[in-house]
């Protein structure tokens, strides 16, 4: 089996959450988006993943490499512009061949990674008499007009998958993971494009189901985010370090206290601070006569002087100076945060890569 991860640029609702930075690169827990996603493929058996790559593509390949970190062999496949999830299939057929391929979301995180989808989904394919041609994970939301939706008949089978409905059949999502067998590319050739100008997975599926193919379906386990705006995000980054084992490798000087679980990367400076977890501060970070607070990243080489900062995410080598409360943020790489003098009591961002903020009344 092979993977296909979208990694932007593919009408995949991947877009740049930063000016210059792929948003799948945004760290939470100190790790890139797509980072768990490659590790998920990893944990699954999986070795050969195609990336599909848009206008984030050098940052991508830069991060990524060629996959080893993961034990994955990497091959990235451009595409010029954003026409949709069964384009992208389109695109890889020469990669994926006949193979058994599973598909996966770049921007989607799960908590319990996908191997016992993919197990299931080859043990059917194993011991079935029909064995399906693809496989989807179903997720009930609130808000089930933003997504690919599901409605499910009285024998539990798929009978219509509708994207983006005005009114949904259900309140059954199609999580970003799909599994699929070499007749999706059958399908993803005979669909037209959407309104949106989009060739549509949704309806390369609804395909299959239309001309009698079995299309199995699992409901997921666990929590599942689609991280495509700050509020999911900081979600997140508090779930995963939520489950962070603590460990301090940095300096922290015995006028600074640690509470709770938190880990201080090698390298990293605490100075006359008080870090309460769960939080995590990066290799090369210096944090002084500060307050770190729960569910707080601050990652490689950034500067926290005289602040407050809590529910929040820090990217790489920015600075945090004389800022009195920060909550529920995200501030971008390189970014520079400080107080000119008068004071708000507190302060929200959404702030892209490389920018610089001075706090006024």
């Amino acid at each position: 089996m092979k993977g296909l991860i979208l990694a932007g640029g593919s009408g995949t609702r991947l877009r740049p959450i930063t000016h210059t930075g792929a948003k799948q690169l945004v760290p939470v827990a100190n790790t890139p988006i797509l980072f768990h996603s490659l590790q998920h493929l990893a944990d699954a058996g999986i070795k050969e993943v195609g990336v599909i790559v848009g206008d984030t593509a050098e940052e991508i390949r830069e991060a990524v490499g060629d996959g080893s970190q993961w034990g994955l062999e990497v091959t990235y496949l451009p595409q010029e512009a954003p026409l949709g999830l069964a384009h992208c299939v389109l695109i890889a057929h020469e990669f994926l061949g006949d193979d058994d391929f599973v598909m996966y979301l770049g921007d989607n995180l799960l908590r319990d990674g996908i191997v016992s989808f993919v197990e299931g989904f080859e043990a059917a394919r194993a011991t079935d008499e029909v064995p399906a041609a693809a496989q989807i994970l179903l997720a009930p939301v609130p808000d089930p007009q933003r997504f690919g939706v599901a409605a499910i008949g009285d024998d539990g089978s798929i009978v219509e998958l509708v994207e983006k409905p005005e009114v949904p059949p259900s309140n059954l999502a199609l999580v970003g993971v799909y599994l699929f067998d070499k007749t999706i590319h059958e399908a993803v050739r005979a669909i037209e494009p959407s309104e949106r100008g989009e060739l549509e997975i949704t309806d390369a599926i609804q395909w299959l189901i239309d001309n009698g193919h079995r299309v199995r379906h699992e409901e997921l386990k666990g929590w599942w985010l689609d991280t495509g705006k700050l509020t999911p995000l900081l979600e997140a980054n508090r779930l995963l370090l939520e489950i962070l084992e603590p460990e301090i490798e940095g300096t922290v000087d015995e006028a600074s206290r640690i509470e709770g679980r938190v880990v201080v990367a090698e390298g990293a400076v605490v100075t006359r601070s008080i870090i309460r977890g769960p939080a995590i501060i990066g290799p090369g970070t210096e944090v002084t006569d500060s307050y770190i607070g729960p569910f707080t990243s601050v990652d490689a080489d950034c500067a926290v002087v005289d602040s407050e900062l809590e529910h929040s995410i820090v990217l790489a080598r920015s600075t945090i100076s004389n800022v009195p409360r920060i909550t529920d943020s995200l501030i971008g790489r390189d970014a520079v945060v400080s107080r000119s003098g008068e004071r708000p009591a507190a302060n929200r961002f959404l702030v892209g890569d490389h920018c610089q903020i001075t706090i006024t009344p």
